[in-house]
């Protein structure tokens, strides 16, 4: 990448999204993990994973350069803890090489890490049924 990425999270969930969706529209695999916990589980692949095992299925999705849009829906707080509803929509190719378009709704789980950063602890995409 030739410039470097704010990933600074704050209390507005909306650069909080934003830092998200360009992080996930890098492409880099390790520059979207830095935003979750060690621990923090994802199902971003389809089922949930967490550690070396998400890190590993999340660099090899965005390897594939999907391009995600994300618009924040609601936004909880209590203390330390911040919950997210986000309606998102990635632009993929399908394992037949032809353009899919996915859409769902994502809840997102992010705490206070030691310094004061905040950081994902859940990440839970769910695509909505296609139409029939």
């Amino acid at each position: 990448m030739s410039q470097a990425l704010d990933l600074t999270l704050t209390d507005d969930p909306h650069q909080q999204n934003d830092v998200f969706t360009d992080a996930f529209n890098s492409g880099e695999g390790a520059i979207f993990d830095q935003l979750y916990r060690s621990d923090a589980i994802s199902n971003l692949t389809g089922r949930p994973l967490t550690g070396p095992a998400r890190t590993q299925a999340i660099t090899e999705f965005l390897a594939t350069k999907p391009k995600l849009t994300a618009k924040v829906q609601r936004t909880y707080r209590t203390g330390d803890t911040m919950l997210l509803i986000v309606d998102f929509s990635v632009e993929t190719v399908g394992a037949d090489g032809t353009p899919e378009k996915l859409d769902g709704r994502c809840t997102d789980v992010l705490v206070r890490d030691a310094n004061g950063k905040w950081i994902m602890a859940i990440d839970r995409p769910v695509m909505h049924a296609p139409n029939a």
